[in-house]
């Protein structure tokens, strides 16, 4: 990890909320990521940052051919341009004045070298020492990365306009990864939400993803993994295309903002532990099968690298104690905080109803939602601009969205092609076969109540950043928002000051002494899930192995934790709530799961 930039980065958040954020703040150095499964969105933006910028704009229509892959293209290329400008200005500005380039290196950690010499530089008498100072520390200056994200799922077959597919190569996520690929950013492509071995495959086309004659690697690859098992399946399948993995991103199964991936009961710290035992096996195991890809290849590749991937960790930390525990404890390289920069407003595009509602969040308000049509568990907020959208629909008779972009469509129920859950038309006909097959009653409401929590995320999810920059007017733009359980503690809009501080444990703390620990939300979190997942065994959903592998594998994490509450503290660091929630939580884990084995007679094994 580089001393020359921050500790943190903000991870993706939905597809409008981050999607800018590289030309808020890049050029103060931090490192942020866009999704880039919207182009539509990208689009849209792009006409109004090339304006604002006063850039050339040339519009690319979705009916041109590889439209999709040019106007990812075309957007990230803008972002880069923009970010270069901001970085040229920041340069050329003075030291020893209340600016931009002042702000730079104040908001950087103190541990970083170069804040170290900036410190110097300002202890420095006029005269030739501090002008060399001044121009080394002016040259040592970078921006964060403007780093991407693919949920490597999201990838439908596209359609000419005539209605017949077009080939795999021209899929959602290929299509993407395109774009990024012959995009100007050298930065990161971050994959998430499972793994897809076509999508890797064709990765391989592109030489931006090896290293070069000088030993660098343009476009990098960072893989978002809920364990060590599968950093390792993903590493060594990449590996024997000989692509390097330059960091493993960790993020809590629940205790996270957007679509939520729950572990089988692993909690987080237990996770952790292992992958600060087995760290060197990153490195160790991959780098020799790279090696002999890149021979293969006749390429060359340098004799004295000694390559061990970064590990990074995201998901409900809240304040510097926390950090620490991360990375003096499990040897962390860096931190993810998405959330809390939603109530940032200099860092994100929200309109002001929907950070409004953020700001009075509560633990009740902010929900594991059912709105995704993917059928994963969505972090949402009640009332939020789309429900209400969505209600309104259904009370016209008109229930669900027109799915005017289609990125999620999953669902061949009711036809041959396939159709998202949030649509009209998939809508239409579950509501009527409900009609037909179930009587009134609650039964019948439940299964209302579950088709119409589906929400149009693909279109709804960007139209906050719509709105914030007056593209798009409130009245016709509904709003969704994905944040994770922490952000209830966050309850005012912050300066990009006060949150950098809030990371490095520098000025006022921003949060109440009674906020819990975030391994104790975690535990509350997963003894809840385990609760909903009784009820879907009780439906024949879930099965009674897989519910005392869940149980066992919380066990082990609460001893662990246990143990943890035990060490010293951190600054600020609320060690006793993780007993609490062990002691609390534990005996709800308990009380549920006697309840289910009674309930179906299951044995407790021997």
């Amino acid at each position: 990890m580089t001393d020359t930039t921050h500790n943190f980065h903000i991870p993706v958040m939905g597809t409008g909320h981050s999607i800018d954020t590289p030309i808020r703040l890049a050029h103060l150095g931090i490192t942020s990521v866009i999704s880039i499964i919207d182009d539509i969105l990208m689009e849209r933006l792009r006409k109004f940052y090339t304006a604002k910028y006063k850039l050339p704009y040339n519009p690319i229509s979705n009916r041109e051919p590889d439209g999709r892959a040019k106007r990812i293209t075309a957007y990230l290329d803008m972002v880069q341009e923009i970010v270069e400008m901001k970085m040229s200005h920041i340069r050329s500005l003075p030291f020893f004045e209340q600016n931009e380039k002042t702000r730079y290196f104040e908001l950087l950690p103190d541990t970083s070298s170069l804040k170290k010499t900036y410190q110097e530089l300002l202890e420095t008498t006029p005269g030739k020492l501090r002008d060399q100072l001044s121009h080394e520390l002016t040259k040592r200056m970078k921006p964060g990365n403007i780093d991407v994200n693919i949920m490597v799922k999201v990838d439908n077959i596209n359609t000419n306009k005539h209605g017949s597919p077009l080939g795999e190569e021209f899929s959602d996520a290929k299509a993407a990864l395109r774009g990024f690929a012959k995009s100007k950013v050298q930065s990161a492509m971050i994959f998430s939400a499972g793994i897809n071995q076509s999508l890797y495959g064709y990765m391989t086309k592109y030489k931006e993803f090896y290293r070069d004659h000088q030993g660098e690697i343009k476009k990098k690859i960072i893989l978002k993994v809920s364990d060590f098992r599968s950093a390792m399946i993903q590493g060594r399948y990449m590996a024997k295309k000989g692509i390097e993995i330059s960091e493993f991103r960790i993020e809590s199964g629940l205790n996270c903002g957007g679509h939520a991936f729950a572990s089988p009961g692993h909690l987080l710290p237990i996770l952790l532990k292992e992958f600060r035992e087995k760290r060197q096996e990153l490195g160790s195991q991959f780098q020799p099968i790279i090696k002999k890809f890149y021979d293969k290849m006749e390429w060359e590749y340098p004799e004295d690298l000694n390559h061990h991937p970064e590990i990074t960790v995201q998901g409900g930390i809240g304040n510097h104690g926390e950090v620490q525990r991360l990375e003096q404890n499990f040897g962390i390289d860096r931190t993810g905080w998405a959330s809390p920069f939603l109530l940032v407003p200099e860092a994100t595009p929200i309109d002001t109803v929907t950070r409004m509602q953020l700001m009075n969040s509560t633990d009740d308000s902010l929900y594991l939602s059912g709105a995704s049509p993917l059928g994963v568990p969505f972090n949402n907020i009640k009332g939020s601009g789309s429900a209400k959208w969505g209600a309104k629909r259904y009370a016209q008779g008109k229930p669900g969205s027109p799915c005017p972009k289609g990125f999620l469509k999953s669902n061949t129920e009711f036809t041959e092609e396939m159709i998202c859950t949030a649509s009209t038309q998939y809508m239409t006909h579950k509501l009527h076969q409900i009609d037909d097959t179930i009587a009134p009653g609650a039964d019948k409401d439940l299964a209302i109540e579950k088709v119409l929590a589906k929400e149009c995320l693909c279109e709804h999810l960007g139209n906050g950043a719509l709105i914030s920059l007056g593209i798009s007017p409130a009245s016709r733009s509904p709003q969704a928002i994905c944040p994770g359980p922490n952000l209830s503690w966050f309850n005012r809009n912050y300066s990009l000051e006060e949150m950098v501080d809030q990371i490095y444990g520098r000025g006022k703390e921003l949060l109440s002494d009674d906020r819990p620990h975030m391994f104790a939300k975690e535990i509350q979190l997963y003894v809840d899930h385990f609760r909903s997942l009784l009820d879907e065994a009780m439906e024949g959903l879930q099965t009674p192995k897989f519910l005392q592998t869940f149980y066992d594998n919380m066990q082990t994490g609460l001893d662990y934790c246990k143990e943890i509450a035990q060490e010293v503290a951190y600054k600020g660091e609320n060690l006793p709530s993780i007993s609490e929630a062990v002691e609390t939580h534990g005996k709800r884990l308990e009380k549920f799961y006697q309840h289910f084995k009674s309930k179906l007679g299951v044995e407790t094994p021997a």
